[in-house]
């Protein structure tokens, strides 16, 4: 009964009639029948054509009619968006806002039915799954349909991703272009979230932030993302084919870690410079694709940073036996003539890795294997999307020499390469694989100096699609899952595997919204100038939930009625200062996918810049940072005073104790000795704080990127502080051990007898 409210609940009306007749087949099941009703071949005749000829063939011929609408309708509008293209700079037509405003409004419907069908497809599958397991249970002593109905599934693209790639690919090129003609810059960016990792990479510093997304909102989650960035084409190979044809790649990573999994400790204890070590590679490893072995380490201010070196599959084993040292790809690069820096920093890393190999005794002991897809525009790095799926953790290890997953003297295993396993590996014993129930969303925005993020990455962020993972590490989670019983600590997200991540998302848009209040009211008592984003939708209808009625409709019309709520309250001064239109800075350009479609000044411009560099380069004419009037947020400058004020009080409490001291000593040296002390210590403490007040002042008016702390002034103190405590502790044992011995003298002399008594003997000595 249970999944017949949900099947009621989740109908689209207009697609009523599509449905599987749930009700229908149980009742052809007679379910609630006596068990002494007998079942016969007729009655058994009956349901399996109802299922198989009737139900089946509607619910296919169903969503395969309307897929094949769907990519007619996006193929026109490929073909409107040509007829808008201007041909050898001369314009084809009128090209208006309102006709691209027209064409993303079409985009939106596209992608909002695509939903729609992938969630019908969803739920009659379920469905048929639902019906033929109680068949099997009740009926299933004569008659077992399950295997029959699995592979007529099986023919057909029912609930595959892979059967919606092809058609997403398409739309996310058009929709890209589309956005790019609008000039739908980000305005009032939301600050960035507290749950987020720097990394860099390639000499570039990112943000990164993890997700987790269920497998029933990943189609959702690319369809919104696709509106703002396209697929990333990952090589010049994959280019030749067609971008529908085009599948995700496959990555695999083997991790290191020793025998008693002391990388995996300090990564789980988060001790400073943590490091893991892996090898990676795309593909099948029978097809010799390029091999990179990778050593990242996480420092102690929480940034990562990733040192890797390209290596062949036939060197690995020795290169960890310490038997090789890369001279051959070295001897390569001096016979091709590269620069001298660049080799000395290749053997760097290559003495580098090899020696945290050799120190820490690491093996090959766990392998993640997933697809990933990736969102990027063209020559713009600023924004990086990565969706991984089917994920798959395999011990890789040799720890048991009776039973060993692998050859000790391979450094991966045979069995799956040599034979080309693919997902979900059904010939891996069950207790060497742990497959992983959600999908993977890794957001990496690069960090320009504004510390702020676009709007729609924060609103993704804040979503129902999404499950925040911070610290959320592959080869963490696969060791936990694979070596329970070979460590002692396990991370915190393991408790949350278990539980449905899903969440409603009129539930979530109204906990967001309570986090802005919050924020906002924070923001106003401490006169924060960090903004606060507009009060019009997060999101657009195009990303609404297909379920029933549309929670984001809900969403757009509760943040109306509280804008007019927020600026009825505000006088008309503020409403008009409030209402000016926000100056829009350009984000990405369309010169390097279609650069005829732009027309702008600023394409223009950058085109003509890029004429004269290599393409995506572009010559800074001033700096990011010295760019725009100063703005400091007060807190920064009463943070700055509070630790100045803090050094003062120090050097007041240390001047009052000197004073005290000096008054006290009545003529005793050490005394006034160690107040002069004191007080030379004050003196020192109240000239640092005052000359680091002035140091911090200046480079905050300057923009400095330099580390604010300075650990000299107190560690000075602290010793200072200690010495003198040293000293008066001995001083003060000195004449308590003085004292205690003249207390003995005086008490041994005043013992001796003064008489005689009977029997002794006095004699005199002339």
């Amino acid at each position: 009964m249970r999944f017949g409210r949900t099947l009621r609940s989740s109908i689209y009306p207009e697609w009523k009639d599509k449905y599987i007749d749930y009700a229908k087949l149980k009742s052809l099941l007679r379910e609630d029948a006596e068990e002494r009703v007998k079942w016969t071949e007729d009655d058994e005749n009956k349901f399996c054509d109802e299922i198989f000829n009737v139900q089946l063939e509607k619910v296919a011929a169903f969503q395969e009619s309307t897929f094949k609408s769907l990519e007619q309708r996006a193929t026109k509008a490929a073909e409107k968006l040509h007829d808008l293209a201007p041909e050898e700079g001369n314009p084809k037509g009128t090209i208006t806002t309102e006709r691209f405003k027209e064409l993303e409004k079409e985009l939106d419907g596209i992608l909002d039915e695509t939903k729609r069908l992938k969630k019908y497809s969803e739920i009659n599958y379920t469905g048929f799954l639902k019906i033929v397991k109680k068949h099997d249970r009740k009926r299933g002593n004569n008659y077992k349909i399950r295997p029959m109905l699995m592979t007529s599934l099986s023919k057909r693209p029912f609930n595959s991703e892979q059967g919606y790639h092809p058609l997403l690919n398409k739309l996310s090129t058009i929709f890209f272009v589309v956005r790019q003609q609008l000039d739908e810059s980000e305005t009032n960016p939301a600050v960035s979230s507290s749950d987020a990792q720097s990394q860099t990479h390639n000499g570039e510093r990112y943000t990164a932030y993890k997700f987790w997304v269920h497998l029933d909102n990943l189609l959702e989650l690319k369809t919104y993302v696709l509106r703002r960035l396209p697929v990333l084409v990952y090589s010049e190979q994959s280019t030749s084919k067609s971008l529908e044809t085009q599948g995700d790649p496959t990555l695999n990573s083997l991790y290191f870690d020793s025998q008693d999994f002391s990388l995996y400790k300090d990564k789980v204890d988060r001790q400073v410079d943590a490091s893991s070590l892996r090898v990676r590679w795309y593909g099948q490893l029978n097809a010799n694709p390029e091999l990179f072995l990778e050593l990242k380490t996480i420092h102690e201010n929480g940034t990562s940073e990733e040192k890797r070196i390209p290596i062949k599959g036939k060197y690995i084993q020795s290169f960890i036996k310490g038997e090789y040292k890369m001279e051959k790809s070295i001897q390569k690069m001096e016979r091709q003539g590269q620069q001298t820096n660049k080799i000395e920093e290749f053997k760097v890393t290559v003495a580098e890795i090899q020696r945290f190999i050799l120190e820490h005794d690491l093996q090959p002991v766990l392998r993640a294997v997933y697809t990933r897809t990736a969102f990027q525009k063209p020559l713009d790095d600023k924004v990086r999307i990565s969706i991984d799926t089917s994920l798959a953790f395999i011990r890789e290890d040799s720890l048991d020499s009776d039973r060993p997953c692998r050859d000790p003297n391979n450094w991966h295993r045979l069995d799956i390469d040599n034979s080309a396993m693919l997902y979900p590996f059904p010939n891996i014993n069950q207790g060497e694989i742990s497959r992983f129930p959600y999908a993977i969303l890794d957001i990496k925005v690069k960090d320009d100096g504004a510390k702020k993020n676009p709007k729609w990455v924060e609103d993704l962020m804040a979503s129902h699609l999404v499950h925040k993972a911070p610290r959320f590490s592959k080869f963490v989670h696969g060791v936990a899952s694979l070596f329970e019983d070979n460590v002692n600590a396990l991370p915190f997200w393991l408790s949350e595997i278990e539980t449905d991540i899903r969440k409603d998302p009129q539930a979530a848009f109204e906990e967001e919204e309570r986090r802005k209040a919050t924020r906002a009211e924070n923001n106003q008592v401490v006169g924060s100038f960090l903004g606060t984003p507009r009060g019009g939708g997060s999101f657009k209808p195009g990303v609404s939930s297909p379920l029933g009625k549309s929670y984001m409709q809900d969403r757009l019309a509760a943040e109306d009625d509280s804008t007019r709520e927020r600026r009825s309250s505000k006088s008309p001064a503020a409403r008009d200062g409030g209402e000016g239109p926000s100056a829009q800075s350009g984000y990405g350009t369309m010169s390097s996918v279609f650069p005829s479609l732009s027309r702008s000044r600023y394409a223009l411009v950058r085109r003509v810049k890029e004429a004269a560099l290599p393409p995506g380069v572009t010559k800074p004419t001033l700096l990011i940072k010295d760019s725009g009037p100063l703005q400091v947020e007060p807190k920064v400058w009463l943070a700055n005073e509070r630790t100045f004020l803090k050094w003062q009080h120090i050097s007041v409490l240390l001047g009052t104790l000197s004073v005290a001291l000096y008054n006290a000593a009545k003529g005793s040296l050490t005394i006034q000795a160690f107040s002069i002390v004191f007080l030379g210590i004050a003196m020192f403490t109240a000239i640092w704080g005052y000359s680091m007040h002035r140091v911090r002042r200046d480079m905050i008016v300057a923009r400095s990127g330099k580390d604010f702390d300075n650990w000299i002034g107190p560690v000075i103190v602290c010793i200072s502080l200690i010495v003198v405590l040293i000293l008066n502790f001995i001083i003060q044992y000195r004449e308590a051990v003085k004292k205690m011995n003249l207390s003995n003298d005086t008490n041994s002399s005043s013992a001796m007898p003064d008489t005689l008594w009977p029997g002794d003997v006095k004699v005199e000595l002339n």
